[in-house]
């Protein structure tokens, strides 16, 4: 009788593509029995896994199991992170440290006592992966909830005939809060609102008391007071913070160097609340350097009364930078230093960190040095000020402003040579009534003496990040990375869509995109192809490694040139006060441990600030076109999905959305390679960049959503559902998410 055959031992392909393939966890028994492997043979296996896990191929959780390293675990700690168009709760994992964002996770709720969670709660959760038309994502199930999200927020008070109801501004927050009317008798309908969620309530409604009456919704004010609550921005200064910044006195003039007899001036928005550096350019004597510039740069000397360790310190800390809203600004500094000591008045004397540059005739820098002065400048005066005396060739400041416009002509040779991004991205600037009502919303207008200012402080900041580099003193660098492969490719496939290459294996520099933008120019396709270069951009960060800045093709950059607002500067203050001796309030050793830490905190401070300045803008203009609901718009189409299409509306720059199903006249499937919907009966193409007609349909001033509808032939009257029996997305009934 023949001898039964052995079985075949699995290559490590096979092993992986077993792991990968398993619904559940794996053990290494589980290979093991998978595969018939007994006595020496799990011996030879145990070698293999462990190879498989040194390389990186494999992760090990809790357990012994194993996954892919790319994978998630089994089972996950994840934040609710809101819900999606379906009305699917999504989460991420709560701790993510990897390059790029986290996999998509939804919630599956399908238990009937499976408890309600809301954004910012957090659950283990049991994970098996899934696929759909965007790839792979996972299905949580609930095993535990862990913590509550936080139970404050802010909302809309409305007193109904069932008793006083909360609506939240946050617009992925589909709740309504029931609050005691006792508890809120002296809160008028309508009203904005602190609240925290309560314990107990109806069945089908949470409860909620109100912490905070925070005025009448209607008043312009309460649109910024939304996005401060909602972001949990500090607005309020602390009685201690308050006492030490009304104590501070400026230092001694006799422990700084007097350049009080210098014409320095400053050169801001006309608007500006402070004025943190003043600028001076004169031509160089040195018969060695014909046509050079000596450059000095006085910034606000923040360090000398923000003190480590101090209330004042502490608070800046926490902050991480100040917050711009229309109507308000939410600073790092009490007004006794930002508007006041560390403000660069016309004919006060202030104490300033100078930036000293030499440069060639072409801009080089040949040398730089810093020293702590004493400045009186002669002037406060606006870009627009500046610009009008250049361009007229005479005026009060035109001696002082013609030295600074020749010197930065020859920084700006240089700047050509060094070749940094050149995106060309309008900016809306909203103008404000006295009632704090709209009075105007524009394209913020780009001058000669904006970039002529920009380039002084980026070689200020340049020379900043050099010095600290070469005491070997650590340095809180402003860092940004070329763009990932991912990001490239993308940007790769949607640019074949307008006929335009970007070969593979180039070295990625700034100039490789401004030949692309060059290209654009002038075409139709201009701001569309600024907007897709521009997210395939990393995000610009805080660190204390060097890691360059590749938007600005700098090997070495750190922000010197804003103390007032932003705590990175004020590190960057100390750290030079260190490197070069200026005096004992330099960077301190119990700082230096903490760099790292601060370094991320910096950075989440700065994204919490751009999201809450967003959405400001946002509710601003869905409260001026709500009074324009039913009108139509040109439109361009900024983004597809396969929920709808986001639009931008002209001329105010405002986003909406058109949700797939008003687009009555055909089925649209997405073809997200090439960023468009395509109709599966006529044909007919919605992509991205494209221009269309769309109407207005609503406009919500709280969450600051703007809704529209396309103005097309099949069009059916606006509020008209599709008829009974037509197809809709619905749920996929048992394993997985819907069909799209």
């Amino acid at each position: 009788m023949a001898k039964k055959a052995k079985p075949r031992f699995p290559t490590q392909g096979e092993i992986l593509e077993y792991i990968e393939s398993a619904d559940g966890k794996v053990t290494k028994r589980d290979i093991a029995n998978a595969f018939h492997i007994k006595g020496e043979g799990r011996v030879r296996l145990k070698k293999i896994l462990r190879t498989l896990l040194e390389e990186g191929a494999l992760a090990k959780d809790p357990g012994q199991a194993l996954r892919p390293s790319g994978a998630l675990p089994h089972v996950l700690v994840v934040e609710i992170t809101g819900v999606d168009q379906y009305g699917d709760l999504m989460a991420r994992p709560q701790k993510w440290d990897k390059p790029g964002p986290p996999p998509r996770i939804y919630l599956s709720e399908r238990r009937r006592k499976a408890p309600a969670l809301g954004q910012g709660e957090t659950a283990l959760v049991r994970l098996a992966p899934e696929q759909d038309r965007d790839g792979l994502y996972y299905a949580a199930r609930i095993i535990k909830v862990l913590k509550g999200a936080p139970r404050t927020f802010i909302g809309v008070y409305h007193d109904t005939a069932e008793g006083g109801q909360i609506v939240p501004a946050d617009k992925k927050t589909r709740k309504v809060f029931a609050v005691d009317r006792e508890t809120a008798r002296d809160i008028s309908d309508n009203s904005l609102v602190l609240a925290e969620a309560a314990a107990g309530g109806r069945t089908f409604r949470p409860l909620a008391r109100v912490l905070e009456n925070l005025g009448d919704l209607s008043q312009p004010k309460s649109i910024s007071l939304i996005a401060i609550h909602h972001h949990d921005i500090p607005y309020k200064f602390p009685a201690e913070v308050l006492a030490e910044a009304e104590t501070a006195k400026p230092p001694a003039l006799k422990s700084r160097v007097d350049l009080r007899k210098l014409p320095f001036i400053t050169i801001d928005p006309a608007d500006a609340r402070d004025h943190d550096d003043a600028v001076l350019a004169v031509p160089d004597q040195d018969p060695g350097n014909p046509g050079g510039w000596r450059i000095s740069i006085a910034i606000a000397d923040v360090a000398h009364y923000v003190r480590p360790g101090s209330a004042l310190d502490q608070e800046a800390e926490m902050r991480g930078n100040s917050c711009y809203f229309p109507d308000r600004v939410v600073a790092m500094l009490p007004e006794a230093l930002s508007a006041d000591l560390c403000s660069l008045v016309r004919g006060k004397d202030r104490a300033v960190l100078v930036c000293h540059l030499k440069i060639d005739r072409d801009g080089a820098k040949l040398s730089h040095r810093f020293e702590r002065a004493f400045i009186n400048c002669v002037a406060n005066v606006s870009y627009q000020q500046v610009q009008a005396e250049l361009d007229k060739g005479s005026g009060q400041w035109s001696r002082l402003t013609g030295a600074l416009y020749r010197a930065y002509q020859a920084l700006d040779q240089a700047r050509k040579v060094r070749g940094p991004l050149e995106l060309a991205l309008p900016e809306r600037r909203i103008t404000l009534n006295d009632d704090g009502t709209i009075k105007d919303i524009s394209i913020r207008e780009v001058l000669p003496t904006h970039r002529m200012i920009e380039d002084f402080m980026v070689a200020a900041n340049v020379a900043a990040a050099e010095t600290l580099t070469r005491k070997n003193v650590l340095c809180m660098f402003r860092v940004h990375e070329e763009p990932g492969p991912e990001k490239m490719e993308s940007l790769r496939q949607f640019l074949a869509t307008l006929g335009l290459k970007l070969a593979r294996g180039q070295v990625i520099k700034p100039e490789l995109f401004n030949r692309l933008l060059r290209k654009v120019e002038g075409k139709g396709s201009h701001d569309l192809v600024n907007e897709m270069v521009l997210r395939t951009q990393s995000q610009a960060a805080y660190s204390p490694d060097n890691l360059g800045h590749f938007g600005l093709a700098l090997g070495k950059y750190a922000h010197f040139t804003s103390p007032i607002r932003r705590y990175a500067d004020i590190l960057v203050h100390r750290g030079l006060i260190k490197a070069l001796r200026l005096g004992g309030d330099g960077l301190k050793t119990e700082e230096i441990a903490a760099f790292r830490k601060m370094a991320e905190d910096i950075s989440t401070a700065e994204r919490r600030a751009m999201a809450a300045e967003r959405e400001s803008v946002d509710r601003y203009l869905a409260a001026y076109l709500s009074e324009q609901v039913g009108t139509t718009f040109r439109a361009r189409i900024s983004g597809v999905t396969r929920f709808g299409l986001f639009v931008t509306v002209e001329p105010t720059g405002a986003d909406g959305f058109i949700p797939m199903r008003t687009l009555y006249d055909d089925y649209y499937d997405l073809d997200d390679k090439a960023k468009r919907l395509v109709g599966r009966r006529t044909g007919k193409v919605y992509k991205l960049g494209a221009k269309l007609e769309a109407r207005l349909v609503e406009a919500e001033k709280i969450t600051g959503a703007l809704r529209f509808e396309v103005l097309t032939e099949g069009s059916l009257p606006q509020g008209l559902m599709r008829p009974a029996g037509t197809k809709e997305h619905k749920r996929k009934k048992g394993k997985g998410r819907r069909k799209p």
